[in-house]
């Protein structure tokens, strides 16, 4: 067979333009692009294309955004472009089992954990606020659950001390690609087969929800410190501070006595240290509503916190 397939690649974000990129920039052929369609946005509420539209635009790649694969007619016509292969990044939409059976290879999937842990919509934001020590990627060959196919290939990387969700985000993404295009020779000549997951070993990364994102100071600093780490960029810890939501954007958790949690105990130029059910969060860079981010010494200038109870 050639050495070339005919790929379908279907995603959304900003997540799935590195394999994307990977793919256009390979001796295979991507003869279409499936992605959500473009979404309402800024203030205006203008509708925006997303990351991957953009990408494929830009390659002249044809552009599909079925607002759902279950259609009778958006079925055909994907079955009409006969891919050899399927891959899938982020999309955000479910592929019925009609859809999975298309390709001659199947459908393939990146995901951003070290599966079967973190199966699920935000792999990684629950790895870092787990505390895992590693994550990683997951060539997976889809099936009709959720993240429960065979794995072709997992590469891991280490979680920095300092990790968040937008930097393993960003090191996820371009890992993705890398351990694509290892594992497509394997899986277009049939060298490379699945392994079947273990089941018993699965654990569930749920969606991120607002509500999660305000901290509760009875809780330890160290849990304290990945919440925030595990949300930054998105939905971003906060605390309640003169009957507003106070972002906090970077902390650390430090030794400390303590006092009712949610006491700043301390505010200087190297961070505002609150108290917790054990241990302090220093606190090193945070927002007020309608402003800009700031470092904590910027902030104490203008606000006098030492004392005060947040939450």
């Amino acid at each position: 067979m050639s050495d070339s397939l005919r790929i379908v690649f279907a995603g959304t974000p900003d997540f799935s333009v590195p394999p994307l990129e990977a793919l256009l920039g390979s001796a295979h052929q991507v003869t279409a692009v499936y992605t959500q369609p473009d979404r309402p946005a800024g203030r205006g509420r203008k509708l925006v294309a997303g990351p991957v539209k953009a990408a494929a635009l830009d390659a002249g790649i044809p552009v599909h955004q079925p607002a759902s694969l279950k259609d009778a007619a958006e079925v055909e016509q994907l079955r009409a472009l006969n891919p050899d292969l399927m891959v899938v990044v982020a999309y955000g939409l479910l592929l019925p089992a009609e859809v999975l059976e298309i390709p001659r290879l199947g459908c393939v999937n990146i995901h951003a954990s070290l599966l079967p842990r973190w199966r699920g919509a935000a792999p990684i934001q629950r790895a870092i606020q787990a505390g895992d020590a590693q994550s990683g990627v997951s060539i997976m060959r889809m099936d009709e659950g959720l993240d429960t196919g065979p794995v072709y290939l997992m590469k891991a990387v280490e979680l920095a001390p300092d990790e968040t969700g937008g930097s393993l985000h960003d090191r996820l993404s371009l890992l993705g690609a890398d351990a694509l295009m290892e594992a497509l020779p394997g899986i277009a000549d049939g060298s490379l087969q699945p392994r079947p997951q273990d089941d018993s070993q699965a654990t569930y990364a749920a969606k991120l929800d607002k509500k999660e994102a305000r901290i509760d100071w009875h809780q330890p600093a160290l849990v304290l410190e990945r919440q925030v780490r595990a949300f930054n960029p998105w939905p971003v810890a906060y605390t309640r501070y003169e009957n507003a939501n106070l972002r906090i954007w970077e902390a650390r958790a430090i030794e400390g006595m303590t006092a009712e949690p949610g006491t700043v105990m301390s505010a200087t130029r190297d961070g505002i240290d609150i108290s917790t059910a054990d241990g302090l969060l220093r606190v090193t860079r945070l927002q007020m509503p309608g402003k800009r981010a700031m470092d904590a010494r910027d902030f104490i200038n203008a606000h006098s916190i030492q004392g005060i109870l947040l939450g």
